[in-house]
């Protein structure tokens, strides 16, 4: 096996056919990825970081609402920028300079409305090129280096490589001295308990374990058989991560872009 080669060589998996019932506010209408921020969907975003790193091949696995995210790719181009449409010919006009056009292939995998996640990603590996790939959720973000952890990936020699994130807390943090405030730090990470933040590489045979009718979930499957076999490796990323599981945290998000405080943006334009 070939335990060599660039991020950009690697396809990217996202997962984003969940129903994101705790975001209900805004997946009642549209799936979680499509939820905005700055404008432009979370899944925009996920798509850029990988992309800083010289990745342009997605692949999408749909299920909720899946209409919607294809209906986003397939008239990409005319989400962006201005027109003016002449409705006698229905010729359309651009207007001004057009917005950036990334140089990106998607896939758009209808992969079932109740199907697990490590039955979707095994229905993507149908349509994806080489030996490993990058996997990760479709909603949540990070600084994270994708080339470090790649290179981490192959120092490992395993299957399988998380990245492992502390999450923030819900709330501020007081550091106290005696009965006197000595700071005060807004939603800062939690000391301990590292969690699966995304931001996985996986060997293709790592699924190999799947049954090909089962329905089989991501964490409690693949990831936990693998695991006991210590063929999952972890990289521990200390820098910005968030999710967007609730309406906080989706206004959170949206609050550190408007402020241009937005971590994750790694790209310049």
């Amino acid at each position: 096996m070939k335990r060599s080669g660039k991020s950009s060589d690697l396809g990217v998996i996202i997962l984003c056919g969940g129903q994101g019932t705790r975001l209900r506010e805004e997946t009642e209408f549209k799936p979680k990825p499509m939820v905005t921020i700055g404008g432009r969907p979370i899944l925009w975003h996920i798509m850029r970081i990988y992309n800083h790193f010289g990745c342009n091949d997605f692949h999408l696995c749909l299920g909720y609402k899946a209409e919607i995210i294809k209906n986003y790719f397939l008239n990409y181009r005319s989400n962006t920028g201005s027109y003016r449409v002449h409705l006698a010919d229905n010729h359309v006009e651009h207007l001004g300079a057009q917005e950036r056009v990334e140089n990106w292939r998607v896939s758009l995998l209808d992969t079932g409305i109740e199907t697990l996640t490590g039955t979707r990603v095994k229905r993507a590996l149908s349509v994806l090129d080489g030996e490993r790939f990058f996997l990760t959720y479709g909603d949540g973000v990070a600084d994270i280096d994708v080339d470090r952890l790649l290179e981490h990936h192959f120092a490992s020699g395993r299957l399988v490589t998380v990245t492992a994130v502390r999450p923030s807390s819900r709330f501020g943090e007081l550091d106290l001295e005696g009965d006197t405030v000595r700071s005060f730090v807004e939603k800062p990470q939690v000391g301990s308990g590292w969690i699966n933040g995304g931001f996985m590489v996986f060997e293709r045979s790592a699924f190999e374990m799947l049954a090909s009718d089962g329905n089989d979930p991501l964490e409690t499957s693949v990831l936990e058989t693998l695991s006991r076999e210590n063929q999952v490796s972890v990289y521990r990323h200390s820098g910005f991560w968030q999710c967007m599981d609730t309406f906080r945290e989706m206004q959170l998000l949206e609050q550190l872009w408007a402020e241009d405080r937005a971590a994750w943006r790694m790209w310049k334009s």
